[in-house]
This record gives C-alpha cells, sequence and structure tokens, in this order.
C-alpha cells in the first residue's frame, strides 16, 4: 500500500485552509484518506519521513524574513521544527513540494536570501516563463514556454538559492520555480489555486497588506477571467511521481 502524502499548512484562517487543502486534493488526484493533514499554527509534530511518500508545505500570511519579534506566535513554534524538517528533506532528496512560504523555508535552509528588498508581486496572474532546465524537468516537459498562474507574495527569493536548479520565473520575480537534488520542488506561485480559491482569499486577505481593500472586487473579476491550468498540473504530475504510486 502506497504511504500516505504529509500535508503541511500553516493558515490559521480555517476558510482558507480548507479550501487550499481540498484544491491540493483536486489538482493532484487525492481522497483524504491518501494524505496525513497537520495545521502546523495549532501543532506541530515529531514527523518521520519514512511514515509518508511525500511532503507538501502550502503557503500562508506567514514571512520567512520577518524579524522574529515580528513573527506570528505560531509560527515561531512550528519554524523551528519545519527547518529541522527541511535540512532532513534537503540531505535526502526526499520528495517534497513548496509553494509560496514553502519556497521560502526551503530557500533559507538552502542559504539563500529570501526578503521584502524585491521581486514580491501583487495579487494576480502572471506569465511564468519556463527556463531549458524547466522544459527537461518531469514535472514540466511538455507544458509549453510559458503559462500563466496565481501569485500574490511580499517576500521572495533574491536569487536562485545556492544548490538549486531554477526551472521557471516571471519578469517580475525572477525565482518562480525550483527543484533541489531530483525530488525537492518548490514554486513562488501557488499550483492549487484557480479562480474560485484565488476570490476567497483576496476576501479573507482583504486587510492584510496584499492590495489595498477597495481593489477587491477587480481582483476577483479579473482572476475568474484568467485560465490558469498548468499550474494544477504540475501539483498533478508530483503527486502522480511520488504520492500515488
Amino acid at each position: 500500500m502506497t504511504k500516505p502524502c504529509l500535508v503541511l499548512q500553516l493558515r490559521p484562517e480555517r476558510a482558507a485552509a480548507d479550501d487550499e487543502y481540498h484544491a491540493m486534493l483536486r489538482a493532484a488526484d487525492l481522497d483524504v484518506g491518501d494524505t496525513v493533514r497537520v495545521l502546523m499554527d495549532q501543532d506541530m509534530p515529531d514527523i518521520e519521513l519514512d511514515d509518508f511518500s511525500a511532503v507538501i508545505v502550502g503557503g500562508g500570511p506567514s514571512n520567512v524574513s520577518s524579524p522574529d519579534a515580528e513573527k506570528y506566535g505560531y509560527q515561531r513554534k512550528f519554524e523551528p521544527r519545519l527547518k529541522k524538517l527541511m535540512t532532513e528533506i534537503v540531505g535526502r532528496d526526499f520528495p517534497y513540494l513548496g509553494a509560496c512560504y514553502g519556497l521560502g523555508i526551503l530557500a533559507d535552509v538552502l542559504g539563500g536570501r529570501v526578503s521584502e528588498q524585491r521581486y514580491g508581486e501583487p495579487v494576480g496572474a502572471q506569465t511564468i516563463e519556463v527556463t531549458a532546465q524547466g522544459r527537461v524537468d518531469p514535472l514540466l516537459q511538455g507544458v509549453g514556454q510559458s503559462f500563466r498562474a496565481f501569485v500574490g507574495h511580499k517576500e521572495a527569493c533574491q536569487d536562485v538559492p545556492p544548490g538549486a536548479v531554477l526551472l521557471a520565473g516571471s519578469a517580475d520575480c525572477p525565482v518562480q520555480m525550483i527543484r533541489v537534488g531530483q525530488h525537492v520542488y518548490a514554486t513562488q506561485f501557488h499550483p492549487e489555486l484557480d479562480g474560485d480559491g484565488l476570490a476567497l482569499r483576496i476576501e479573507i486577505y482583504r486587510h492584510a497588506g496584499y492590495f489595498e481593500p477597495h481593489e477587491a472586487e477587480d481582483l476577483i473579476a479579473l482572476g475568474h477571467q484568467e485560465s490558469v491550468t498548468v499550474p494544477g498540473e504540475i501539483l498533478h504530475r508530483f503527486s502522480a511521481r511520488y504520492c500515488r504510486g
């Protein structure tokens, strides 16, 4: 029997966390029983990687680069344990897919520069350009030279992290997708997100500083006009390769 996939989430807003989780399941073609879900804002248990087939880390309002005094209380609790787990994941080249914060924490463990200095992106869709290395990677092969994806983040990788291969970038954010070793992946964009999910997050994070509150309705409308399919395919391919045997 295939081992379950570990899904680690950090969103304290339950509606956003639940929607993210079920969007991941849909894109990855997984059932609830195929995963072990951990809400890190509530508890971050000790994790034995050998119990799982892969690890997925989602996004949320936490920023890796924030000073400790400015981090959420739950973030200060789970982040040291997550960094320890990430160090093991990288060392073992264990199947991993991180999104947004999931990229930031990976880059930080690798010794990369993550900050709000440059490359933050407003909420909405961006055109992602696939690199030559990306075009031959199993998760991106055949998707084309570019695709649309939903983003929205305050911090970003300032450079390609040490030891990582750049698979995709964009005009406003050069580091959009990386691979470390053969099985450790991370994206700045959200591979699980569609127009409906974006609309929900816009409402939930209306006053979180990602955009001006009065822009919410226009951003929702623009999101529904987009055709965003490749990011979900990336998550589907990751799941097929590592989670579904």
